[in-house]
């Protein structure tokens, strides 16, 4: 047992995807290469400019805060939080302090303390020769900020953590969330406390150990580093007699460990007061019953319900839920298979998007956007086999023609002749062929070894081009093959 007991909060960030800025008109382009294209005098902090809030991004924040199970604050309003940077145009940023559009809430177990909205910085660009530029394309862009109560005792429960969060963001169609991007930026506060021994009732935690900030994570596996590196360099410097110091410090991922950046700062060193150009507001008046109304189903509804709908196990659902595209695609073609018929399995259907079409696609992930197969004709396709009309070999042809030109696979039975053969008097001349040919096989099925007609099957099946129906080959095979077994 740990003499030490882990204490870790996330703060994340994620850029909310709205057609402009927070406060301003300029596009909100992540895809943009151009430096310093969309900006204007409102981000770029001129003399004399106005900021005016973005509807769209207080509506996001409160459809994440209902999603999480959090309390919608009735009056919100801005503030400005006061420090220098060099891609911070205004040299202060507006953000939220004690009044944020969200309280509380909950995901795996963890509580939220706070959700809540402020501007992004722009981007430092440093070249090969030292000089150091800034694209402020970014600059305010809409910030969601979420802080978690100090919940968390283990980097795994981190990762889970913002993992789910960036599941939830993608399936309210608030965020791309993506880490690599910088659409969503995990920062951890992590303690570590020695646990106080006690003769009645053994280790009991002591105070709150010292507060340490990780910045400078962009990725998940990064997130997990870090948050692990740093417990276990808490511990070393307690165990030798040390004090862990309250600062910020970065992950350098190219040595995977933790370095020193700055002391931390307390909340009165950046003078928050409350935003002089943007009132405070009733949050009402987002009409928060739609809002609520317009939350799809999440995740974790959803892998209950798949589990249950279409017997899959844990790892299908993962896989499902993990991919929305997906998971639509597959229930749309499990409801097509079900109309053909009540006892075909659809699980079928989700091995060939998971491998089959995979490898014809050559991707780690389907580009649905380029896939010329229809739902319903991959549902087609599974309920011809099941229902005896074609082989499986067969069907690898004919998805291979479905993702070439998305047609029906019935059409390109029709036209290309590929119509499984189950004509006993056109398969016998197939199968003597096959017999005459492979005599070990046949004296290994004298001796016993029934295994030599699936062998056989094989044969005659390459002969006909996966066309044979391979139950009428195997009975064939039976009336012609030696009756009596040597023994």
């Amino acid at each position: 047992m740990s003499n030490y007991r882990p204490t870790i909060g996330l703060e994340i960030h994620v850029e909310l995807k709205t057609r402009t800025k927070m406060f301003c008109g300029c596009l909100n382009d992540p895809s943009e290469k151009h430096p310093n294209v969309n900006v204007c005098p409102v981000c770029l902090g001129h003399p004399g400019t106005l900021p005016t809030a973005n509807k769209q991004a207080i509506e996001y924040v409160i459809k994440v805060g209902l999603a999480l199970g959090g309390k919608i604050n009735p009056v919100s309003k801005f503030d400005r939080k006061n420090y220098f940077y060099p891609d911070l145009p205004k040299g202060y940023q507006i953000s939220q302090y004690d009044q944020p559009i969200v309280l509380g809430g909950n995901l795996n177990g963890v509580r939220i303390r706070r959700i809540h909205l402020e501007e992004d910085t722009g981007r430092l660009l440093h070249d090969e020769k030292g000089v150091t530029l800034v694209d402020f394309n970014r600059a305010g862009v809409p910030l969601m900020e979420l802080v978690t109560e100090p919940d968390i005792k283990s980097g795994e429960e981190a990762l889970a953590f913002a993992k789910e969060l960036q599941l939830i963001l993608r399936y309210l169609h608030v965020s791309d969330a993506d880490m690599e991007k910088g659409q969503m930026r995990v920062e951890a506060n992590v303690s570590v406390s020695k646990m106080a021994h006690s003769a009645s009732s053994g280790q009991t935690p002591s105070e709150f150990g010292t507060k340490v900030e990780l910045k400078n994570i962009n990725s998940f596996r990064a997130a997990g580093g870090a948050i692990a590196y740093e417990l276990k360099r808490q511990e070393e410097v307690l165990e030798s007699g040390g004090k862990v110091e309250q600062e910020t410090r970065g992950w350098d991922d190219a040595k995977q460990e933790t370095i020193s950046q700055r002391s931390k700062e307390e909340a009165h060193d950046y003078r928050y007061f409350p935003e002089p150009d943007l009132p405070a507001f009733e949050t009402s008046v987002f009409g928060i019953e739609n809002l609520k109304i317009s939350i799809p189903e999440l995740p974790k509804e959803k892998r209950i319900r798949l589990a249950s709908e279409y017997s899959l196990n844990e790892k299908q659902v993962g896989v499902l839920v993990e991919d929305m595209a997906l998971a639509q695609y597959f229930e749309e073609a499990s409801s097509e298979l079900k109309a053909l018929s009540a006892k075909a399995d659809p699980k079928a259907i989700l091995n060939y998007l998971t491998s089959d079409l995979l490898g014809l696609m050559n991707t780690e992930k389907l580009v649905f956007a380029d896939l010329k197969i229809e739902p319903e004709h991959l549902a087609h396709l599974v309920f011809l086999i099941e229902s005896g009309k074609i082989g499986s070999r067969q069907a690898k042809d004919i998805l291979r023609r479905m993702f070439e030109t998305g047609l029906d696979p019935e059409e390109i039975l029709e036209s290309e002749g590929l119509h499984t053969i189950s004509d006993e008097a056109e398969l016998k001349g197939v199968v003597q062929e096959v017999i005459k040919e492979n005599p070990t096989a046949l004296a290994d099925y004298k001796k016993g070894k029934t295994a030599s007609l699936q062998f056989l099957v094989g044969q005659a099946m390459k002969k006909l081009k996966g066309r044979g129906n391979p139950e009428v080959l195997a009975k064939i095979f039976e009336k012609n093959l030696p009756r009596t077994l040597e023994r």
